[in-house]
């Protein structure tokens, strides 16, 4: 599988992609967000497009075989806000290219991770990201314990 990692710029987002992306969210959330209820992965769903076409950075992770995505990262500033990979993908060193592609690209030196996913944790421990500050909620003040780690 040869793959490639593409910059999506915000006039160039097709609904098509964002479909696309939101099908890979949604089986990558449902393979690692044990923790989530049904109703929360939907209620999370409504508002995941949107992110997908706000967020300043998007690079896709495409199979240039398939042309298909296989994965997608968002960076805003020097933070990535997301990073999901097709459930198919994962184990292969994908999300690895992709965060050292945000780091070397675009300088991404930080990350939230949710403290009840804690394979993302150590991946990004094994990335050499520390924590730096801990919460008992998420962003939003859901009860979604969240580590800050960062370079």
């Amino acid at each position: 599988m040869t793959v490639l990692i593409e910059e999506i710029r915000k006039s160039e987002r097709s609904a098509e992609l964002a479909q696309n992306l939101l099908e890979i969210w949604e089986k990558s959330v449902r393979a690692t967000h044990t923790f989530l209820s049904e109703k929360e992965i939907l209620k999370i769903k409504e508002y995941v497009p949107g992110a997908i076409c706000g967020i300043k950075t998007l690079l896709v992770l495409f199979d240039k075989d398939e042309n298909s995505p296989l994965g997608f990262m968002g960076i805003g500033g020097k933070k990535i806000e997301m990073l999901f990979l097709s459930p198919d993908a994962r184990g292969k060193g994908f999300g690895k290219m992709l965060v050292q592609y945000g780091i070397g690209n675009f300088s991404a030196e930080e990350v939230t991770v949710n403290e009840q996913n804690p394979n993302a944790k150590g991946f990004y421990e094994h990335l050499g990201f520390k924590t730096y500050k801990t919460s008992a909620t998420d962003e939003q003040g859901n009860p979604y314990p969240i580590a800050w780690m960062k370079l």
